[in-house]
């Protein structure tokens, strides 16, 4: 007798499972295989769920270290010496896992969207957790581990604070803050180049490439709830950026990686201004 194949899960639920986990291997590796399922059929959809996490578990879940601290007490990285090379990785790769975590919270946190929202944000959290194993990868490479030096929570500090609002949430993470990441990134392949870690420089080659892709999905849809709020995508930014007290972006930025993840040409302007 064949045994029944268990009920598939589904996506936003799993999601939300995801993110409650500690580990950072296990949780890139099960974030990856849940694409796989979705991919495959293997995962149901129900954007109306209401979901509740665990109160037990805190989100997101993460391991004891790195030991977290603020902005300013983060020491400034130089690539230009071993152990300075491997903070600088290090930073970036503590960026990555958060960004694992902020494409699972976006799958499961907001209800009621369509159905291309959720397969868009799954998408993000699959690159994210390969970003995160490439870092990884090389930051052990390097003689270390993830955790091994000090970071901060910036990223989830804004994820926390704009958690009531999709909009602002599209607004203010893809589109703000994941998109310094692609005015920040060529300088800092720049510098790593100059200190001879070509593999650094690969692997930046990857993330730069896929997050256009990720801000190009947080502009689709901030304009496509703007559009269903009756709203100047544009005129409000800047009240949200002052509400939810999002960083002031500042130069240089990679106007062309912009211009490709979806920023309009007034929004260009602005910044060149």
């Amino acid at each position: 007798m064949t045994a029944p194949r268990p009920d598939p899960m589904d996506l936003r639920r799993r999601a939300l499972e995801l993110l409650q986990l500690t580990d950072p291997t296990a949780k890139a590796q099960a974030t990856q295989a849940l694409a796989r399922e979705r991919a495959q059929g293997r995962c149901t959809l129900d954007p109306a769920a209401p979901l509740t996490p665990a109160p037990e578990q805190p989100l997101p879940g993460r391991p004891e270290r790195p030991r977290l601290v603020q902005v300013l007490q983060v020491p400034k990285r130089s690539p230009f010496t071993p152990e300075g090379r491997a903070a600088l990785i290090h930073a970036i790769c503590h960026i990555e896992f958060n960004a694992i975590n902020l494409a699972l919270d976006a799958l499961w946190r907001f209800a009621g969207l369509p159905d291309d929202y959720y397969r868009d944000w799954l998408r993000v959290a699959d690159e994210e957790a390969l970003h995160f194993q490439l870092l990884h990868a090389h930051l052990q490479s390097l003689g270390f581990a993830y955790g091994d030096f000090d970071a901060h929570d910036g990223l989830w500090t804004m994820a926390q604070r704009t958690a009531g609002d999709p909009l602002a949430r599209m607004a203010l993470v893809p589109r703000t803050l994941e998109a310094r990441g692609l005015d920040a990134t060529p300088p800092m392949q720049a510098k790593l180049a100059r200190a001879g870690d070509q593999r650094a420089v690969e692997i930046l080659d990857v993330i730069l490439r896929d997050e256009v892709g990720h801000v190009a999905i947080g502009n689709r849809w901030y304009r496509f709830l703007c559009e269903q709020r009756g709203l100047d995508p544009v005129a409000i930014y800047p009240g949200l950026v002052t509400q939810y007290e999002a960083p002031r972006l500042r130069p240089p930025f990679n106007l062309e990686a912009r211009a490709s993840a979806g920023f309009s040409p007034e929004e260009l302007a602005q910044l060149r201004d």
